[in-house]
């Protein structure tokens, strides 16, 4: 999965809407963003504001690897944030005998599907090479989108507990995905994992058959996701840090009862570096 940001612009401070005597933001919000080329059909950009006498020019910048700006050592990520831009499920080919594919997808959640406020550490070796982990936050939401065809696959966003390693063009690593649903839920028949019906009514000599068996044991299971980070740009004097990145992961199993799809997401990333 390859991933890289081909350009990224370097706003001056007026344009932002930001005294010069401010630090310098990244702000993780669609809105205030603009879009460049990317190499994995990953179109992002961001916005920095330079408020220091001393900030690099635009050209500058470009010229400077990761290890000129970012020094090798062990921090802390604080603000830690991802927006979602793109939203792809693994659907079935419409056509007969062709090969199940990515879809473009309509986003049916409205502004609760990004994840905010979240920590976790970043060690930067002196190769080049970095090892990141996801420890605390707002690091799930519940998102829904809609595939062509009119099917609406629910999943829980999320990048709980990553852990991930690689060049800081590509950490990759993997994240769990707890269920969609709690163990309280209950489905329109009643059956829940610890509460309501342990079958449904009316079905009791037909229980143990596969596929009623499957919708009246209800599980709460912890799949397993993956993703890749790749670092855009780092302001070494405020510390924050940005880019872009794409992860896979299962969607709602109904505690079980279905086979998940596949969810790829690609979107832009934000954190500070203490």
């Amino acid at each position: 999965m390859a991933m890289a940001l081909s350009m990224m612009r370097v706003l001056p401070a007026k344009a932002a809407g930001v005294k010069t005597d401010r630090r310098s933001s990244v702000v993780c919000n669609a809105r205030r963003v603009e879009f460049g080329q990317a190499v994995a059909a990953v179109t992002a950009a961001t916005a920095l504001a330079v408020g220091s006498a001393h900030a690099l020019t635009y050209d500058q910048l470009q010229s400077m690897s990761y290890l000129q700006t970012l020094k090798a050592g062990s921090y802390k990520l604080e603000g830690f944030c991802m927006e979602p831009m793109a939203f792809q499920v693994r659907d079935e080919s419409q056509f007969k005998g062709g090969k199940p594919a990515f879809v473009d997808t309509r986003l049916l959640t409205r502004l609760t599907y990004s994840l905010d406020a979240m920590s976790g550490t970043l060690k930067v070796g002196a190769d080049g090479t970095a090892e990141m982990a996801e420890e605390d936050g707002m690091d799930y939401a519940a998102t829904t989108v809609q595939l062509p065809g009119g099917e609406r696959v629910p999943f829980l966003f999320t990048i709980k507990q990553f852990a991930g390693k690689g060049p800081l063009g590509a950490i990759a690593g993997d994240f769990d995905v707890p269920s969609y649903r709690g163990s309280t839920f209950m489905d329109p028949k009643g059956r829940g994992g610890s509460t309501g019906y342990e079958s449904a009514i009316g079905l009791q000599t037909k229980q143990d058959d596969d596929a009623i068996l499957k919708e009246n044991d209800k599980k709460f299971a912890v799949l397993k996701g993956s993703a890749v980070f790749s670092v855009a740009k780092v302001d070494s004097e405020t510390g924050e840090v940005a880019g872009v990145f794409e992860s896979m992961q299962p969607g709602d199993t109904d505690m079980g009862a279905k086979t998940p799809k596949d969810v790829r997401v690609r979107g832009l990333w934000y954190a500070r570096l203490q």
